[in-house]
């Protein structure tokens, strides 16, 4: 989908469809007047008719008006203008793209930017506008023998009343490059484990590396052998497929700024191991390399975008399988930080991979760690699908990150680390136990990585509940990319 902002006045616009609010009770918005006066008054009409009547979820599609260029102009309920927020634009954009994509419109124009939105600034807008309507363009079918047919929708214009400038024609570059890396991250997420094995995932970073000149480097588990990540390779002991530890990196900050180093748990497909997960939705464990795909997606994003930052990404990756070589619920091993764990379940898998990715990443002298992962069912139960869990060894980090997801309605809800909860992981025969029981579950999961993250800044985020969609709209949702992106940007931007 291609995206441009440029000044229009809404009459004047030639296009397959034009789309302009309307608040409840027949109010037109600023470009909505403009084409009505236009045109003769024919949205006053329809108002008074009481055809629009601009409530949330109200549409009203009309053709070939006279004075008007466009072929059509679709309406869009607004809401109540008194009440208008973040939530209210959000839904009425919504409501366009799941409206216009039901067209044979190729393109449409949007004046949606002029729309005061409570705090939000243009930028927030435009990144609004083009994530949503990317979202609804994406499809998932390149595997069925006849994919269904793509969407019509091509081109979309943000039109405004002023000239848009630099800051928004920057804004507009990153949403795009935004939407590209969210499009990638569901690619990877959606991808069946029998496809995205921990060596397609190598592949991908590859591909990445060439196409945006990184680096990257990927450790065979020989290699990981000799640098004793035995917690990682324990995981892996029960599959085929082998392990690979994946590292990119962008240098688009000064040689001597210290990076941040993304970390995404990067489980290929997750069985629970010896302690086998019910048959039950299993299926969705393809999805336990959410967190992996949202750093790749991430990549993507922040080099099309050119930041001027340095970014390593660190990504473990195996599957967790039941063999008679796998771990056993009672297996002691040693981690390459030199702790001893004592495995009481197989299934608590994700932490086993990160604590020796988090003691790898050590070694790039970050100056920031955040990881990402889909770690627990308890951040499910606690948060479900709207905020993603966000824990930290430093509070200002953590306010940054939540802020970047307020910011990208991609939101995170700090939630405490208390040493209070450290003692569930004590063990009576290792250094520590990888559960801490059912009381808390998220919170010692994370007690569990900051064991391995004391020489560093470092925040993790538990994105089991944000990485994807169950039911009828089953899918990778391509969180948490606008949140890392944004907070990427706020490095960028106070480093100069």
């Amino acid at each position: 989908m291609e995206f441009s902002i440029k000044q229009s006045s809404p009459e004047k616009q030639r296009s397959a469809c034009i789309v302009l609010g309307v608040f409840e009770g027949g109010q037109l918005s600023h470009a909505a007047q403009i084409l009505d006066q236009a045109a003769g008054h024919p949205l006053s009409k329809l108002v008074t008719r009481g055809d629009v009547t601009g409530k949330t979820g109200n549409t009203v599609l009309l053709h070939t008006l006279s004075g008007v260029s466009a072929e059509r102009v679709l309406l869009i309920g607004l809401g109540k203008a008194e009440e208008f927020n973040a939530k209210q634009f959000l839904d009425a954009l919504r409501t366009a793209f799941a409206a216009l994509q039901k067209t044979i419109c190729k393109d449409a124009a949007l004046y949606f930017t002029d729309l005061a939105v409570g705090q939000r600034d243009e930028a927030w807008k435009i990144n609004q506008i083009v994530l949503l309507a990317a979202e609804s363009a994406y499809r998932c079918d390149q595997l069925k023998s006849k994919p269904a047919d793509k969407p019509s929708l091509r081109k979309i214009l943000l039109a405004c009343a002023k000239k848009p400038g630099n800051a928004a024609q920057t804004a507009l570059h990153q949403a795009g490059a935004i939407a590209r890396g969210m499009k990638l991250t569901k690619d990877l997420g959606n991808l069946p484990g029998n496809i995205c094995t921990p060596t397609y995932l190598a592949e991908q970073a590859g591909k990445l590396a060439e196409t945006y000149k990184l680096k990257a480097t990927v450790l065979e588990e020989k290699d990981m052998e000799k640098l004793g990540m035995h917690s990682l390779l324990s995981v892996t002991r029960g599959s085929r497929q082998p392990a690979k530890l994946i590292t990119l990196e962008y240098r688009g900050g000064d040689k001597k700024q210290k990076p941040v180093v993304l970390v995404g748990k990067g489980l290929t497909f997750d069985s629970g191991g010896i302690s086998l997960k019910p048959g039950a939705t299993m299926d969705e464990m393809k999805y336990d390399m959410c967190g992996a795909a949202s750093v790749l997606g991430t990549m993507q994003a922040i080099a099309e975008m050119g930041l001027k930052l340095n970014v390593v990404a660190v990504i473990p990756s195996s599957e967790n399988m039941p063999d008679g070589a796998a771990s056993k619920p009672g297996d002691i091993v040693k981690s390459m930080a030199g702790l001893t764990i004592e495995i009481l379940n197989t299934d608590a898998e994700g932490r086993l991979i990160l604590c020796d990715a988090l003691t790898y990443a050590a070694r790039f002298e970050p100056d920031t760690v955040v990881d990402i992962a889909t770690l627990t069912g308890a951040c499910v139960i606690a948060l479900g699908g709207v905020a993603s869990g966000l824990f930290s060894n430093q509070d200002a980090l953590a306010r940054e990150l939540a802020e970047a997801g307020e910011y990208s309605n991609d939101k995170a809800w700090h939630m405490p680390l208390w040493d209070d909860y450290q003692q569930q992981l004590d063990s009576n025969f290792a250094d520590l136990q990888n559960i801490g029981g059912r009381e808390a579950g998220s919170i010692t999961a994370a007690c569990f990585l900051s064991r391995f993250t004391k020489n560093y800044r470092w925040a993790h985020l538990d994105i089991a509940g944000t990485a994807w969609k169950s039911g009828k709209d089953k899918g990778s949702t391509g969180r948490p990319v606008p949140l890392l992106t944004r907070y990427l940007i706020q490095r960028a931007q106070a480093a100069k």
